[in-house]
């Protein structure tokens, strides 16, 4: 089984808080420098899948658009691709996906589902084709909606301004005009107020649905149901596979805004809805632990749990933080390089396999899960295109003591903006930042003010020389090292932007799968359960 949830660290808060996940901990091996490839989620997912740094794969961008913009966009994982599913699946496994996919649908019709994800290896999906985001509950943390209603309210002002100019004009005979273009744009100008005033509940129906295998079960989503729902696929799925070999990826809507969580959870934490989510998130974990123990699966399950990049720290209103916290580490969700927003929580346990307890401090990556699933299995690693995660089992049994990985890149969008180097005889991680984000306002922490912090222009800083940094002492990256106080700067700087150099000699041209042509709304490509636009169906009752 392999869990993947959006946002905060949890092993940064207290541990009562989370006890089901700190019993995997206790029970299993804990990676304490487990990085993301990408501090958001599109990207994230796509190297974890498939053990590649996105930018391989096109799945990042070049011009802002971070991750997949709508479940009717064109983009996604490049179908010739090959995830650990596909791979697990041709040795004989059972494979399954339930939660959050985020990875693209369609490419040229509405049913075509060739980014879906059992194109890319898995027998069984259920959840969201997109992903849980706050315009799904119509929250004020706001991805698409706002922006949008802004758009149309000043695209109407501009055409109602026009409308009301040509009729004074005409009435006054100032304008020699027909009555057809007031006619036209006063109708484009009332189009226009309906769109903005539509738009919120349209974005619900286009991008927050549930689906099983092919077809659409919820259009649009009931939230209140949604979690034991979820329980209710874990648990079925495990129970008719569990006389076999089963692969099964529960990645969890938690904890994203809008932070959709039951009532029985709500006022629970002493940390606000943040925490609530979190809790609730953690007696998910246990309910799934739970039915291991009673399908008797317990000993013979490597379970892991991680999550695909660090809090969103621009998610605040007023003084309440709905994106939750880094903990130690600087900066966060959206940032390429620092650790906010890719050192996430790795744990795997695999009773009476994997030491109980062990604690591993190496850098390791997620992109390492393919190589090693995919080993485990009986499989073979793919030869004909680079891989960049490594086998992970003989650092989790204990009988390696250093990580393969020498040299780790990270990126924002298409675009480098870090690297860190384990420089395994003196022990030492080095990190070194080309590129950061201008935090805003000044002296704050990440970039308030705007949904995430670029990654490119006016509000980037380009470093030169590049902003070095000595992880095993200063994991909070607080202290810039100089060559005033580093005796080895220029050596580091010199070994590490030769990596660089030798790893960009590896990337190949692809076409980006999250710029414009591949990132935009398309009708024609909207998943719809009625006839379009009416897009409503519940075609499952589920648990009461």
């Amino acid at each position: 089984i392999s869990g993947s949830r959006d946002r905060d660290n949890m092993l940064h808060l207290h541990h009562s808080w989370t006890p089901n996940i700190d019993r995997l901990a206790e029970d299993g091996v804990k990676l304490t420098q487990h990085i993301s490839a990408a501090s958001l989620c599109t990207p994230s997912r796509a190297a974890f899948l498939t053990g590649r740094y996105p930018v391989r794969s096109g799945m990042v961008s070049s011009i802002g658009y971070r991750v997949l913009q709508w479940t009717g966009a064109s983009g996604g994982l490049p179908t010739n691709e090959t995830t650990f599913a596909k791979i697990l699946k041709e040795k004989g496994y059972a494979t399954g996906l339930i939660g959050k996919w985020h990875l693209g649908l369609n490419c040229e019709s509405a049913s075509d589902h060739c980014h879906h994800p059992l194109h890319h290896g898995f027998d069984h999906f259920y959840g969201m084709p997109f992903s849980l985001m706050g315009d799904c509950a119509h929250w004020e943390l706001s991805e698409k909606r706002v922006n949008l209603e802004q758009k149309l309210n000043f695209l109407f002002q501009v055409l109602a301004s026009v409308a009301l100019t040509l009729v004074a004009g005409k009435l006054t005979h100032l304008i020699p005009v027909s009555w057809t273009p007031v006619i036209w744009s006063a109708l484009w100008a009332v189009l226009l107020l309906a769109g903005s005033y539509f738009v919120g509940a349209l974005i619900v129906h286009a991008d927050c649905l549930l689906m099983r295998n092919h077809t659409i079960t919820e259009q649009p989503m009931r939230f209140q149901k949604t979690t034991p729902l979820i329980l209710q696929e874990v648990a079925s799925f495990l129970k008719r596979s569990k006389h076999g070999p089963f692969l099964l990826f529960v990645s969890f809507l938690h904890v994203h805004i809008p932070l959709i969580t039951m009532k029985n959870f709500v006022g629970k934490s002493l940390h606000g809805l943040y925490g609530d989510n979190v809790e609730e998130m953690d007696w998910m974990v246990g309910q799934i632990l739970d039915t291991l123990d009673m399908e008797g699966l317990t000993n013979s399950t490597l379970i892991y749990f991680t999550s695909d990049h660090g809090g969103s720290l621009e998610n605040q209103l007023g003084h309440t933080q709905y994106g939750g916290w880094n903990g130690i580490y600087k900066g966060g969700k959206g940032m390429g390089g620092w650790e906010g927003g890719i050192r996430v929580p790795g744990i795997f346990r695999w009773p009476g396999v994997l030491p109980a307890g062990r604690v591993v401090g190496e850098p390791t990556s997620l992109m390492d899960v393919f190589p090693t699933v995919v080993q485990l299995a009986g499989g073979e690693v793919p030869q004909d295109r680079v891989i960049d995660g490594q086998d992970l089992l003989p650092l989790l049994l204990g009988t390696a003591q250093h990580s393969d990985h020498e040299f780790l890149m990270h990126y924002c969008e298409g675009f480098l903006h870090a690297a860190r180097w384990h420089q395994r005889d003196k022990g030492t991680t080095w990190k070194v930042h080309f590129v950061t984000p201008v935090f805003q306002p000044e002296g704050a922490g990440a970039c308030y003010g705007r949904k995430v912090c670029p990654c490119f222009g006016e509000k980037v800083l380009h470093h030169d020389p590049p902003l070095l940094f000595d992880l095993s002492r200063d994991p909070s990256e607080t202290h810039v090292l100089t060559p005033a106080s580093e005796p080895v700067f220029y050596q580091v700087m010199e070994r590490v932007q030769r990596a660089v150099r030798e790893h960009q000699r590896t990337l190949s041209p692809v076409p980006l799968q999250l710029d414009r042509l591949g990132n935009i709304w398309r009708p024609w490509l909207q998943p719809c359960c009625g006839p379009f636009p009416l897009c409503w169906c519940l075609r499952e009752d589920g648990p009461q």
